[in-house]
């Protein structure tokens, strides 16, 4: 899953980037609002992490316009102020959790798996898909109840899929979602991660829609 995050202290941001790559997550970094505004508008993330007090145009001013230009990702926002009533306006220009200064990054990290599941349709923290089931806390992949062995990428992988079970991924859109910029970002990649996979997790788990892209059934096949 792709987190933006926009926070301009660079040890905060640097710890929440690491919490998050350590959950399975990729995060990319910006330090101001205009670089937040223009990155949240213009790609598609799994979760935006939205600190209100960025300069060059501040968080709420940032998080209008994305809903305005109908961005849907969640948004987490990070602040340091305590009144109520800001956080009532966040809430009200579209912010969907609030996280005030200072904050553990376990709970960070708990309440991005939420915001992330809730906005894939998934509401439990752990998902089930046929013989798979995956516990997004543990990072853990089971196949009727045997934990799999999985490489980083290839957890992203499922974990994408999983969160979407039953609908077609197209092949950009796992490409621009699993793959850091340090990875190869290519169609061949992938397909071969995903030859992979089937080869841990059985042939029918990850379903190829030729043309379309991937699937994780709801349902194993009769």
């Amino acid at each position: 899953m792709r987190v933006l995050v926009a926070e301009d202290e660079e040890r905060i941001a640097a710890d929440v980037s690491a919490a998050l790559a350590a959950a399975g997550y990729r995060a990319e970094v910006v330090r101001d609002g205009e670089a937040a505004w223009f990155r949240g508008e213009t790609e598609d993330y799994d979760l935006a992490v939205l600190d209100l007090g960025l300069p060059r145009l501040d968080g709420l001013a940032v998080l209008k316009r994305w809903r305005a230009a109908g961005r849907r990702m969640p948004v987490l926002v990070l602040t340091a102020r305590g009144a109520w009533t800001e956080r009532v306006e966040g809430i009200d220009a579209g912010a969907d959790d609030y996280l005030p200064k200072p904050f553990r990054m376990e709970e960070l990290v708990a309440r991005a798996r939420a915001l992330i599941r809730r906005s894939a349709g998934q509401a439990a923290a752990v998902i089930e898909a046929g013989p798979l089931t995956l516990d997004t806390r543990q990072m853990r992949l089971s196949i009727d109840g045997v934990p799999q062995a999985l490489s980083p990428l290839e957890y992203r992988l499922v974990a994408y899929l999983m969160h979407h079970k039953g609908r077609v991924v197209p092949v950009g859109e796992l490409l621009d979602h699993i793959y850091g910029d340090e990875e190869s970002r290519e169609a061949n990649a992938l397909e071969a991660l995903v030859a992979r996979l089937r080869r841990k997790l059985g042939s029918g788990a990850i379903e190829t829609r030729r043309g379309f892209g991937y699937l994780v059934p709801d349902q194993p096949p009769e």
